[in-house]
């Protein structure tokens, strides 16, 4: 493959429509409620806030321009899952409260394709679901009992989530060493910077104003204060994921952990016929170190992975998000997985920073006493749990009855992360036992119980 590539994320460099940034804050102001962070969470926020009482004043204050963060760097994956799955939501609740989680994150991602046809939003959604391939036996037995159980335990259909035999799977996705697969129905494709963009100009349209290139420093009970004056509000709305370590009193909160992401040209006709995924499923392995794929709607593969280091201090480098080894390693992977691709040209290479608490457990909430809200925490899933959230936390602050106001993640408290510089030493330490552990399995075929017992320790 060659080497040239542009240093963007695919989704900002292809977007339509111009970038440049809104007007900052014009100084001190007073609103009914400001939102800090402009990407999915504050963006779904303002908009089911403004459908629930349009006289509501509104601001939202974004450092960069909407959509620079995550919502503008992710795989375009609308995924109807969490990394705390179903059986986390039952311990922190009972086992119907999981199952209702379960049919509100399947509805998200059918509610993101709803709100784009409303507003007119053209994010290239197909919603195809997701096959997720088993390539060695260990795979295989944990696709196996991932299925089993969630149909069991939390009525989940074959409509829902099933096993695929490798010639089935192979049809699907024609990858190398294929021994099955498992398909997720409640996942959509979608171009993520269409949408975030798109959904600013609809919170617009509806009332709410965006002050861009405005930093906030801190977000107290009543106010946020920002480089360019202090806004005064009712309610503050934080929703700054992987950035929330840029607050004052916040650097434990939330870890910045890198995703990063490569792009191919567009591939031909003969190479997606020798390809496959037809109908724009995304695609990923069961590995530990997740893998993540979707073919876009111009044609290419966008394909991403865990495994850069966290940085010590939650440091956020622009550096690692251009040009990194880790980079590297996916293109090898790619062409690993699909030795089509050999020779087929990388033009962007980039990444961005997930958001994790130390749980792994995202959160919603509201504190009525203090008039402070959050959400966040997705651990790289949040294109449709952002919506989810969004929902939820204009049902909390306008006191709306609804099936999410008692959900398993609103006002759970993840407790913070430890200080450094064992901080770095357990997020790279587990990193590294996740990388082992899938080197391992590929050469035995056996599950690591390492790996095992070092998700239940991270969580």
């Amino acid at each position: 493959m060659t080497t040239e590539y542009r240093n963007r994320s695919l989704w900002h460099d292809n977007h339509p429509g111009p970038l440049d940034p809104r007007p900052p804050l014009a100084g001190d102001t007073q609103v009914d409620i400001a939102i800090v962070g402009g990407g999915y969470t504050g963006l779904w926020t303002a908009y089911y806030l403004l459908r629930l009482d349009p006289s509501l004043r509104i601001v939202v204050i974004e450092k960069e321009i909407v959509g620079f963060g995550a919502s503008g760097r992710n795989g375009g994956w609308c995924v109807g899952e969490l990394a705390a799955g179903p059986d986390r939501h039952e311990q922190v609740a009972d086992n119907d409260a999981a199952r209702r989680f379960l049919a509100e994150l399947f509805d998200s991602v059918d509610e993101v394709g709803r709100v784009a046809e409303r507003e007119g939003i053209d994010c290239h959604y197909a919603k195809g679901g997701t096959i997720r391939l088993a390539r060695n036996a260990a795979q295989v037995t944990r696709q196996r009992e991932e299925v089993e159980h969630h149909q069991r335990r939390f009525g989940l259909t074959d409509d829902d989530l099933r096993l695929l035999g490798a010639d089935e799977a192979r049809s699907q996705l024609n990858a190398t060493d294929i021994l099955g697969a498992l398909f997720f129905a409640h996942t959509a494709a979608l171009h993520p910077v269409r949408l975030v963009r798109g959904l600013g100009e609809s919170v617009e349209r509806l009332g709410a104003t965006i002050a861009e290139q405005t930093t906030a420093t801190a977000v107290e009970p009543g106010r946020v204060v920002t480089d360019r004056g202090t806004v005064r509000a009712d309610v503050v709305v934080r929703a700054l994921e992987g950035y929330t370590a840029s607050l004052d009193d916040h650097g434990r909160t939330l870890s910045p952990l890198y995703s990063l992401m490569v792009a191919t040209e567009p591939l031909t006709d003969d190479l997606w016929t020798e390809i496959g995924l037809a109908e724009r499923q995304t695609f990923a392995d069961d590995r530990h170190l997740v893998i993540y794929g979707q073919r876009t709607a111009d044609g290419r593969i966008a394909f991403g992975g865990r495994g850069a280091p966290y940085l010590f201090g939650s440091r956020i480098d622009p550096a690692t998000e251009q040009r990194s080894r880790i980079h590297d390693r996916l293109v090898e992977t790619l062409v690993e997985l699909l030795p089509a691709l050999e020779g087929v040209a990388i033009t962007h290479r980039w990444g961005g920073v997930l958001g994790v608490p130390r749980d792994w457990f995202p959160s919603v909430g509201f504190d009525r006493d203090t008039g402070t809200a959050w959400g966040g925490g997705y651990v790289g899933e949040g294109v449709a749990a952002s919506n989810l959230a969004g929902r939820t936390l204009a049902d909390l602050i306008t006191g709306t009855e609804s099936p999410r106001v008692d959900l398993p993640w609103v006002d759970h408290r993840s407790r913070n992360w430890e200080p450094e510089p064992l901080r770095w030493l357990s997020i790279n330490g587990a990193l590294q036992v996740m990388e082992w552990a899938d080197r391992s399995e590929s050469r035995t075929g056996r599950d690591s119980m390492l790996a095992r017992w070092m998700w239940k320790l991270m969580r």
